[in-house]
């Protein structure tokens, strides 16, 4: 026993001896700044007690990390805010750029910028020191905009986009007004105004819309890059308005003629619009007798007045030719649209007519061609809007509006082909819904 207890005594140095070197070794690869990397391994199938050890020593040559970069960049991106102007924008992205600011101010090199559409994305590289290296801004016609500072400074390219086109579905309920649900699921103005142009035959949108209704529009959404551009067509859309569901699919026959049609095959196009204004309201109606404010006498109002801004797009309300665009008497400026048959619109007190529209010009229906004004004998900006036949005017709000052509039945293959799978679109959204009220 005395022996064992010898043996112990004597290996305790060499034990210590041993830890204190490894120590040492563990401590030496800690310390990269030297320039010194130590290694040490275990010899397999050997005790532990027994394990050689062996240092390796090897140089690394390390960063001076004392040299300061000077070619440091940032990249940044904003949301447009309502509101925002050019130098507004240029702060949050962090440019600190006399000369960029200058740049991007004058039209002739950034000419997007001056319709900064709120919700789209501007990209900007600047240097540690504000300086703009490089902006990017797609605007919402698909109008890319691409700014670089070069060797000769900066310059500026302005291009069409590549535009990828996606399918998308949306539902939505009616609280308070259609442009309100639209908002709610995020679809924009030009959507709600699709679906009043498409079902605004069968649905007043100004005074038939009831809480509860509901609609569900199967709609094209053109990207670029991932980024949303614009909303394309609906093509398919079903709208229950007290109860009773109005359908509508998209068709264009072979010769590029495009319209809505139940799934049944049913034009739903009239012949003539109902109104040239969206969600305009009547300040005056068709009647015998009305006391003219302009005159401060009794007389006939033959059309109808639609209250609007200065300056809103007033639409042809169906296919024709321009029978007289100028000016006429207490009309002030004046346009005249001859149509097949018998009829004939007119559209008075415009602010201004669309560029380039002369006398015997073709028009399709829903085209812009003029601008609501207060021209002639007006007391505010509005549209006078008349319906006639041979050239007697006619209340448009009563009158029978003419259909239009029905589907020629050499499409009726290609219809049931195309619009089939539209229909089962909204047959999906349909089941969707239901299964959530349940």
């Amino acid at each position: 026993m005395q022996r064992i207890r010898d043996l112990i005594l004597t290996q305790k140095p060499l034990i210590l001896e041993r830890k204190i070197k490894l120590r040492w070794l563990i401590g030496a690869s800690s310390i990269p700044l030297f320039g010194i990397i130590a290694a040490f391994g275990f010899a397999p199938d050997q005790q532990p007690g027994n394990i050689p050890l062996q240092t390796v020593i090897e140089n690394v040559k390390l960063p001076d990390l004392s040299a300061q970069q000077t070619d440091m960049s940032f990249w940044r991106e904003e949301k447009i805010q309502s509101g925002d102007t050019i130098s507004s924008l240029l702060s949050r992205l962090k440019v600190v750029d006399p000369e960029a600011s200058s740049f991007l101010r004058n039209p002739d090199n950034a000419h997007s910028l001056y319709q900064l559409v709120p919700g789209k994305i501007v990209q900007a590289k600047t240097d540690q020191n504000g300086r703009l290296l490089y902006l990017h801004y797609l605007d919402g016609k698909g109008q890319e905009l691409v700014v670089e500072r070069t060797a000769q400074g900066l310059q500026s390219r302005e291009q069409s986009a590549y535009l990828e086109t996606r399918i998308l579905m949306k539902s939505a309920s009616i609280g308070s007004s259609l442009f309100a649900a639209t908002d709610s699921v995020g679809l924009p103005d030009s959507v709600a105004t699709q679906i009043a142009d498409m079902f605004g035959s069968d649905i007043d949108f100004r005074k038939d819309l009831r809480r509860g209704d509901h609609f569900t529009v199967v709609y094209e959404m053109l990207y670029s890059k991932g980024e949303a551009v614009r909303v394309g067509r609906i093509l398919a859309a079903e709208f229950v308005n007290q109860g009773k569901s109005y359908r509508a699919v998209y068709f264009e026959t072979p010769g590029g003629n495009g319209g809505y049609y139940t799934p049944e095959g049913k034009n739903l196009r009239k012949a003539f619009l109902r109104c040239p204004l969206p969600f305009s309201r009547i300040t005056s109606g068709f009647t015998l007798a009305r006391f003219h404010p302009f005159l401060q006498k009794w007389r006939a109002h033959k059309g109808v007045d639609f209250g609007a801004p200065i300056g809103t797009p007033v639409r042809a309300t169906a296919d024709g030719r321009v029978e007289f665009r100028g000016v006429q008497h207490g009309y002030g400026n004046l346009i005249v649209l001859k149509h097949q048959g018998h009829f004939s619109t007119a559209y008075g007190h415009l602010s201004a007519f669309a560029k380039g529209l002369h006398k015997g010009e073709k028009i399709s229906q829903g085209e812009i061609i003029g601008y609501v004004g207060m021209t002639g004998w007006a007391t505010g900006p509005h549209l006078h809007y008349e319906f006639r036949v041979d050239k007697v005017p006619v209340d448009p709000m009563k009158v029978a509006l003419p259909g239009a052509k029905p589907l020629n039945p050499k499409y009726a293959e290609a219809f049931r082909t195309t619009t089939q799978p539209l229909a089962q679109r909204l047959n999906l959204m349909r089941n969707v819904n239901l299964a959530n009220l349940d």
